[in-house]
């Protein structure tokens, strides 16, 4: 757990899995018009789990047309499968987002999964530094999710990864969740953003997220904790069932 949690984190409280998808567009949108006013440009870091389904919904409910030329999508996990397998999270993005959004498949920076893990994370780091001239990049918003291990991108609990300093992409060959060769964005990484979002929703994530905000146990998901940014935790009522907070009005 980081030191300045309370001071960089949120908790924002809705009613169901519904409003999670309508908020998270919101808060997406604002964000780009902020930053595309002032640099022409907004980076986004997608993860996989429900994260794809939130952002269809959103999208699909939304009346007002999003302006989404100016997006870069890059991913903040991958498996190492074929892009149409269906652990890929690229792939999944391709079926479902791309053929609901006018973007362009160009606007996705995918991590090369015909590498190995290893050549797979100094590739894509590669691509990032390329993607935007920083020692480590500053991502406008990250999207995560959270297992229910508390893991969130490819950091897994008791991992050696988590304590990973100078690499910002690294391969993972032993993930305790299948399939085990994977490459993660890093805490360095993720604490370098702008702006962190969890979205959760359901009652299979009600323990674990008390767990993290409120008893401030040592998980992944916990950990993230920007150092000029904040961490947002988007939560269903049913998710933060646990927790002593106020529902959204």
């Amino acid at each position: 757990m980081c030191e300045n949690f309370q001071d960089v984190r949120k908790i924002e409280v809705v009613k169901d899995s519904q409003r999670v998808s309508e908020r998270l567009i919101e808060i997406l949108v604002s964000a780009a018009e902020s930053v595309i006013a002032e640099k022409n440009a907004f980076t986004v870091g997608l993860s996989g789990g429900s994260m794809v389904d939130f952002l269809c919904s959103g999208f699909l409910r939304r009346e007002a047309k999003v302006d989404l030329t100016k997006w870069k999508f890059f991913f903040c996990d991958e498996r190492i499968v074929p892009v149409h397998h269906s652990e890929s999270t690229f792939g999944t993005y391709k079926r479902k987002l791309l053929t609901i959004l006018p973007i362009d498949e160009k606007q996705f920076i995918p991590v090369d999964t015909s590498m190995t893990p290893s050549n797979a994370a100094i590739d894509y780091e590669e691509k990032l530094r390329k993607n935007f001239n920083d020692r480590i990049p500053v991502f406008d918003v990250l999207l995560l999710g959270m297992g229910p291990d508390g893991h969130t991108c490819s950091l897994f609990p008791g991992h050696p990864l988590l304590e990973e300093r100078e690499r910002i992409v690294a391969p993972i060959e032993d993930s305790p969740k299948e399939p085990p060769c994977r490459v993660t964005f890093t805490f360095p990484l993720l604490n370098a953003a702008k702006l962190c979002v969890f979205a959760l929703a359901g009652d299979s994530k009600s323990d674990m997220v008390a767990r993290i905000l409120q008893n401030q146990e040592d998980f992944p998901a916990g950990r993230v904790c920007p150092l000029n940014g904040t961490v947002l935790w988007l939560l269903d009522q049913r998710a933060a069932s646990q927790l002593e907070v106020t529902l959204e009005t």
